[in-house]
């Protein structure tokens, strides 16, 4: 990959020692401003959990994080004694079944200080381990109904990428986290790059918000073009759904206000849009199918 000097260079932090992979594939979310509901660091976790994920690496957190904001834990580990964990982005590597290629999964907390030093050394971790594309995930507070699918858009880096997974050329103008900075990097350096991001109903922004986590694993399959083992996660959803289907129905206004983002939604959705969208939910039915996953 490659990871030149200037605004994003850095030095290269210690690494476990571990095997050259295949074709990695970055797959990175970050708590905080980025992660409404914690729906798209849910994602790291969960993949960590079904591809088996093993820490190899973590930045130093003593440069990027303030602990007052970000305070360190205290706890007792398995041995019975008493330790500290301290706030920080952990890289992990996995190899999972039916993909040919392997992952490079990045879990972490948006940095307090110093965001082009934490890129920078981020990605000179990742060239380390041969990473050749970074996909960033986000989520945000949207006015949209929990009742329907969550949307999710997505942007990517270069032309191919953009026609290639039919994505759009963000326009979006205004602040930013570290999902945008780290884009933005990727960017600078000529590091293929996509972002997907979920919109979850605001009305609804504590977590966890697993409606959301899955329309973002259901990104990754179409990306990666496997099944991912999805566990418990739709029924979760399903149970997610139901709960704020009681809180609504205790206030009329709230019910009155999803009947009014429902109403708007179902006119915005073009044919053509639920077509793609059928389609695309055909193909991962298909895939799961094929490979004997769960349908």
């Amino acid at each position: 990959m490659g990871v030149g000097r200037g605004d994003y260079a850095g030095e290269v932090i210690e690494i476990d020692d571990v095997p050259d992979l295949v074709d990695p594939v970055v797959i990175a979310a970050f708590e905080g401003w980025n992660d409404a509901a914690d729906g798209a660091s849910s994602v790291i976790d969960h993949l960590m959990t079904v591809w088996g994920g093993r820490v190899v690496a973590a930045l130093d957190p003593e440069d990027f994080y303030d602990f007052q904001v970000n305070r360190p834990i205290v706890g007792t580990d398995a041995r019975g004694h008493r330790s500290i964990t301290w706030p920080s982005t952990q890289i992990a590597v996995a190899s999972p079944p039916g993909l040919d290629r392997d992952v490079i999964l990045v879990r972490g907390i948006e940095p307090n200080l110093r965001w082009r030093q934490f890129c920078a050394e981020l990605l000179a971790t990742i060239d380390d381990l041969g990473g050749q594309l970074v996909v960033t995930l986000g989520a945000l507070l949207a006015d949209t109904p929990h009742t329907r699918p969550i949307p999710v858009s997505g942007t990517a880096t270069e032309p191919d990428l953009v026609d290639r997974l039919k994505l759009e050329t963000s326009s979006y103008e205004g602040p930013t986290g570290i999902v945008g900075v780290f884009q933005d990097a990727c960017g600078k350096l000529d590091i293929p790059a996509v972002s997907y991001w979920a919109a979850v109903p605001h009305y609804v922004a504590q977590p966890p918000c697993p409606k959301a986590t899955l329309a973002l694993l259901g990104q990754l399959e179409d990306l990666l073009e496997v099944s991912i083992p999805l566990g418990d996660l739709p029924e979760d959803a399903k149970a997610w759904e139901r709960g704020v289907d009681e809180l609504a129905e205790e206030d009329e206004d709230v019910a009155d206000y999803v009947r009014s983002l429902e109403e708007t939604r179902d006119t915005a959705d073009l044919p053509e849009a639920s077509g793609e969208a059928i389609a695309r939910e055909f193909e991962r039915y298909l895939r799961r199918r094929g490979e004997g996953g769960p349908l």
